[in-house]
C-alpha cells in the first residue's frame, strides 16, 4: 500500500516579500501580507527536516526588523546554527543576534554550539561565533567563554586575533572581573604591524585603562621595554610623517580613526602623570600642527587633540596652541564645529583663562549667531570670562545681548550679570547703572533674585541713593507693565527715599534734574494701583510705598489715605487686608505712624551665587513667597519657587538660606515632609523677617505690622557661652568620598558672642574639575541659619571652594545639621546627602 507524502511548495523569496510588503497601500494591508507569511513559515517549521529553513529565517527576521513578533523562529536558529554549512550558519547566528537575549531560556542552548565553532578549522566559522559571543553575552556565558577567546587573540590568523580582541571587549563591559585573564593577550596587540588587529588593540586597552586604575597603573609601569607610551607615540608619528596605512587614508589624512583612537589612550595614560606626559607633549604638537585643517576629518583629529593637550600635565605653550586651535574652530562655517569650540572652552577657561581671553571679542560674536545652542554656549562662557579687567566692556555687550535675547535666556543673563556686576564692579554709580539697565532690558523675565539684588544695593548705598530714587522715578513714569520688577525696585526705593526726590539737594551729575510735585507723585502711584495689567504683588509694593509716602511728604496726606481707603473693599484679600490696616495708620493709630513707616536700615549683605542666582538672607523684602507666585505664572522663566530641597521634594520653605536660591523670606507655604521632620525633629519653616519695616509688602497681622520692635531673628539669645574658648577654631571632616572632602572650621564671632561661625571648605582632590558645586544645610526649627554665597561653583583639581555658614541657638540643645552636595564630575552629575551629628558639645552651652 502506497502512502502520498505532501512537499510543501517552495516558498516566497524574500526579495518577492519585500516586494509585496512594499506594495501594500494600508497598514492593514501589511499586516495580511506579514501574517499570511508568517502562517506559512510556521507550518514548515512542523517539518523535521526542511529544506528551505534557512530562506524561511531570512524572511522572519525582515518581519521581525519591520516590528512585528518573530519569536518563534528562536529554536530554528539555534538548527541552523548546527548546520555543516556556512550560508545555514551565517543566517542562524544572524537570527540568534537578533532574536534571542539573556532573559530567555533559549539562550543557553546557543552555548555549546558557540563553544564549537569557536575551535572550528574556518577563521570565518570563527568569526561568526565571536561576533555573536560578543552581540549576545550573557556573564555567565562569557564566564564559561572567556577562555577560548583569550586563546584565540594569540592566535597566528590576524582575522581571528581582530575578532577575538572585539570580542574580549564586549565581554569585559558585561564582566569587568574578567579583565586580568586578557591582560598578557593584550599587551601584545600593542606591538601589531596589522591595521585592524592594531586598532582593536587599542580600543581594547583603552576599555581596560577607563574602567580599571590597577590595569592602568599596570599598562604605564609594568610593561618594561614594552611600555606603551613610547609605542603608542612611534606609531602616531608615523602615521603622521609616513603614513602608517596608506590604505585607510580619508581625505589626505593618514588614518584618521587611528589617531583618534591613539590619542584618546593617551590622554588616559598621561592624566596626572608627568613623566608620560613629557613623553607625549612632542607628539601632541606635531599633530596640532601638522593636521590638514581644511577637511573635517582633520578637525576631528585636532578636536582630539586639544582634548588630550588639557587633560594631561602639558606644557603652558601647548595649552595655549591648543586654545588657538578653537579659537580657529569658532570661525569655522559648520555650526557643529563652533559648537564642539565653545563647549570645550567652557571646560578649559577654569584651566588657562589668560588664553582663552584671547579669544573673547570671537566668543562675544557668536552671541549673535543664529544657532539657538551656540548663543546658550557662547553666553556661559563669556560670563565665565569676566573678570574686574574686561568688566564694562563684557557688561556692555552682554546688556546688548539681553535686550535682543530670546525670552528663555534673559532670565538666566540677567541673574549673571546681576552676579558679575556684584564680584568685579569699579564703583557703586556703575553697579546701580547696570541693575537698572538689567531691570529694563529683561522686562518681567527677571528672576526675583535681581529685585533682591538692587534693593539691598541701594539700601547699603547711602551716596548713592539720591541718584537712585532719582532714576528710578524716571523709570517708572513710562510703562512699567511688561517691567514688573522694575515697578517693584521702583516702587520700594521712592517708599524709602521719597523726601530724596522731593526735597533732597539736586545732583551735579545728572543733566535734568527732576522737578516734582508731591501731587505728582501720588498720581503716579494711582495710576500704578489701578492699572489692572499691574501683579498684585506689584500693587502690594506701591501701597506700602504709598503709606511710607505720607511720612516722607510734607503734605498731601489726605489724598493718599483716600487713596489707601479704597483698597478696604478689594476682591483680593492681601490688598484688602492691607488697606483695611494701613488706614487705621492715619486714624487710630496716627500717633505711631511716623515711627512705624521710618527708612529702613542699610540691609545686610548676601553676595549672589556664581550660578546666578541671588538670596537675600537678612534684610530680605517680606512676602517674597506671593511675589514668586505671582511673577512665576506672569513669567514662564521665572525660578523662584525652587526652595532648599534635601530630600527631593519642592517648594519646602526650609531654615536655611540657600544663597543659589531666591528663598522667600517670609514664606508660609509647608510642604508636609514627614522624613526630613523626623530627621531633625521638626523643622523652623519660617525664614527670618527683615529688621524693619520694609515698603515691600508682608502677610503679617495687625499686631505684627503695628510692633516697632519686630526685629530680626538672627540676633537672639547665646548659641555659645562666651565665658569660654572664646577664639578657638574646632575643625570637622564631615564627608570625605569620591576625591571631595568637605571640612568644617568651627569659630566663634569676635563681635557678636552668640554666634557660631562655620567655615565650610569643599577640597577637590581628584584630577577631574568639579561644576555646578552646590551646597546646602538644612537645621532645627529651635536653630536659626544663615548661609552666605560661596567662593564659587567650580573646583579646580587641587583647589578648593569655601563658603561661610552663620548659626544662633535659643534653647541651647545640641547642633544637628542635614547637608545635601551636588556637583557634576568627569562621570555626570553627582548627589551626596549626609547628616552632622557629632558637632562638638561646647557649641550648645
Amino acid at each position: 500500500m502506497l502512502q502520498n507524502t505532501v512537499r510543501m511548495p517552495a516558498p516566497t523569496r524574500l526579495r518577492d516579500l519585500i516586494r509585496q510588503i512594499r506594495a501594500a497601500r494600508t497598514a492593514a494591508e501589511e499586516r495580511t501580507v506579514v501574517n499570511k507569511e508568517c502562517a506559512y513559515i510556521r507550518s514548515t517549521f512542523r517539518e523535521e527536516d526542511s529544506v528551505w529553513r534557512c530562506r524561511n529565517i531570512a524572511k522572519l527576521l525582515y518581519i521581525h526588523m519591520l516590528g512585528y513578533p518573530a519569536h518563534f523562529g528562536q529554536l530554528e536558529c539555534l538548527k541552523l546554527i548546527a548546520s555543516p554549512r556556512f550560508t545555514d550558519k551565517r543566517i542562524g547566528y544572524l537570527g540568534a543576534m537578533l532574536l534571542l537575549d539573556e532573559r530567555q531560556d533559549v539562550h543557553l542552548l546557543i552555548t555549546n554550539c558557540l563553544k564549537n565553532d569557536l575551535n572550528s578549522s574556518t577563521q570565518f566559522v570563527i568569526g561568526l561565533a565571536l561576533c555573536t559571543l560578543g552581540a549576545i553575552a550573557s556573564p555567565e556565558m562569557a564566564r564559561d567563554l572567556a577562555s577560548e577567546v583569550e586563546r584565540l587573540m594569540k592566535s597566528a590568523n590576524a582575522y581571528i586575533r581582530k575578532k577575538a580582541a572585539l570580542c574580549a571587549f564586549r565581554i569585559i563591559r558585561r564582566v569587568p572581573e574578567l579583565m586580568e585573564m586578557f591582560l598578557p593577550a593584550t599587551r601584545s596587540l600593542i606591538t601589531e604591524k596589522n591595521h585592524g588587529v592594531l586598532i582593536t588593540g587599542v580600543t581594547l586597552i583603552t576599555e581596560m585603562c577607563e574602567n580599571s586604575v590597577d590595569t592602568l597603573n599596570h599598562f604605564k609601569k609594568e610593561c618594561g621595554h614594552r611600555e606603551i607610551v613610547p609605542n603608542l607615540v612611534r606609531i602616531l608619528k608615523n602615521l603622521i610623517l609616513a603614513g602608517y596605512s596608506p590604505e585607510h587614508d580619508v581625505s589626505g589624512v593618514s588614518d584618521p580613526f587611528l589617531q583618534v583612537k591613539i590619542l584618546r589612550l593617551l590622554r588616559i595614560l598621561g592624566r596626572n602623570d608627568i613623566d608620560a606626559s613629557e613623553a607625549m607633549n612632542d607628539i601632541l604638537a606635531q599633530v596640532a600642527t601638522n593636521t590638514e585643517t581644511s577637511k573635517n576629518v582633520g578637525n576631528t583629529i585636532l578636536y582630539e587633540t586639544v582634548l588630550s593637550i588639557m587633560d594631561i600635565k602639558s606644557e603652558s605653550g601647548l595649552r595655549v596652541l591648543a586654545v588657538n586651535i578653537l579659537g580657529r574652530f569658532l570661525l569655522n562655517n559648520d555650526k557643529n564645529i563652533r559648537y564642539v569650540a565653545l563647549n570645550t572652552l567652557l571646560k578649559t577657561v577654569y584651566v588657562d583663562t589668560s588664553a582663552v581671553q584671547r579669544h573673547r571679542s570671537t566668543i562675544l560674536e557668536c552671541l549673535k549667531d543664529p544657532d539657538v545652542s551656540i548663543r546658550k554656549r557662547a553666553m556661559e562662557l563669556s560670563f565665565a570670562l569676566v573678570n574686574s579687567n574686561n568688566i564694562r566692556n563684557m557688561m556692555k555687550e552682554l546688556l546688548l545681548f539681553l535686550e535682543r535675547a530670546d525670552p528663555e535666556f534673559k532670565a538666566q543673563c540677567s541673574s549673571n550679570i546681576v552676579m558679575s556686576a556684584e564680584r568685579f564692579a569699579p564703583n557703586k554709580r556703575w553697579h546701580l547703572e547696570t541693575l537698572f539697565k538689567v531691570l529694563v532690558a529683561a522686562g518681567n523675565y527677571v528672576r526675583d533674585d535681581v529685585v533682591a539684588c538692587t534693593i539691598q544695593l541701594i539700601s547699603e548705598t547711602q551716596s548713592q541713593q539720591s541718584y537712585a530714587v532719582s532714576a528710578l522715578w524716571r523709570a517708572l513714569e513710562k510703562d512699567t507693565s511688561d517691567k514688573q520688577p522694575l515697578a517693584q525696585v521702583a516702587t520700594w526705593c521712592i517708599g524709602e527715599y521719597g523726601d530724596l526726590l522731593l526735597y533732597g539737594p539736586p545732583l551735579e551729575d545728572i543733566d535734568a534734574p527732576v522737578n516734582l510735585t508731591e501731587d505728582e507723585v501720588i498720581d503716579v502711584y494711582q495710576r500704578l494701583l489701578w492699572n489692572p495689567q499691574n501683579t498684585v504683588v506689584t500693587k502690594q509694593y506701591t501701597l506700602l510705598s504709598l503709606t511710607k509716602l505720607s511720612t516722607r511728604f510734607q503734605k498731601g496726606n489726605e489724598k493718599i489715605r483716600q487713596i489707601i481707603d479704597t483698597f478696604g473693599s478689594n476682591l483680593h484679600i492681601e490688598l484688602q487686608q492691607r488697606g483695611i490696616e494701613f488706614s487705621q495708620l492715619f486714624r487710630k493709630y496716627d500717633h505711631l505712624r511716623p515711627a512705624l513707616l521710618e527708612r529702613m536700615p542699610p540691609m545686610e549683605t548676601a553676595r549672589p551665587q556664581a550660578n546666578g542666582i541671588i538670596g537675600m538672607v537678612n534684610g530680605e523684602p517680606e512676602l517674597e513667597e506671593e511675589k514668586s507666585s505671582v511673577l512665576e505664572a506672569s513669567s514662564p522663566s521665572s525660578d523662584s519657587s525652587a526652595l532648599l530641597d534635601l530630600l527631593g521634594t519642592t517648594d519646602l520653605g526650609m531654615t536655611p538660606s540657600v544663597s543659589n536660591k531666591n528663598t522667600s523670606a517670609n514664606s508660609t507655604t509647608i510642604v508636609n515632609n514627614n522624613d526630613l521632620l523626623d530627621l531633625l525633629g521638626s523643622l523652623d519653616l519660617n525664614v527670618p523677617t527683615s529688621t524693619s519695616t520694609s515698603t515691600l509688602p508682608q502677610t503679617q497681622t495687625s499686631s505684627q505690622i503695628f510692633n516697632p520692635t519686630n526685629t530680626s531673628n538672627f540676633l537672639v539669645d547665646g548659641l555659645l557661652n562666651s565665658s569660654s574658648v572664646q577664639n578657638d577654631t574646632l575643625t570637622m571632616i564631615v564627608l570625605d568620598k569620591a576625591g571631595l572632602k568637605i571640612i568644617f572650621r568651627l569659630e566663634r564671632s569676635p563681635d557678636i558672642a552668640d554666634l557660631l561661625i562655620i567655615n565650610m571648605s569643599a577640597q577637590n582632590s581628584g584630577s577631574a574639575i568639579l561644576t555646578d558645586f552646590l551646597f546646602q544645610a538644612a537645621v532645627p526649627k529651635t536653630f536659626q541659619l544663615q548661609m552666605l554665597s560661596p567662593s564659587s561653583t567650580v573646583i579646580p583639581p587641587s583647589g578648593q571652594v569655601t563658603q561661610v555658614l552663620k548659626v544662633t541657638n535659643i534653647n541651647k540643645v545640641p547642633l544637628r545639621m542635614r547637608l545635601r552636595i551636588s556637583y557634576t564630575g568627569p562621570t555626570g552629575p553627582v548627589l551626596e546627602q549626609t547628616e552632622v551629628n557629632n558637632f562638638p558639645s561646647l557649641i550648645s552651652q
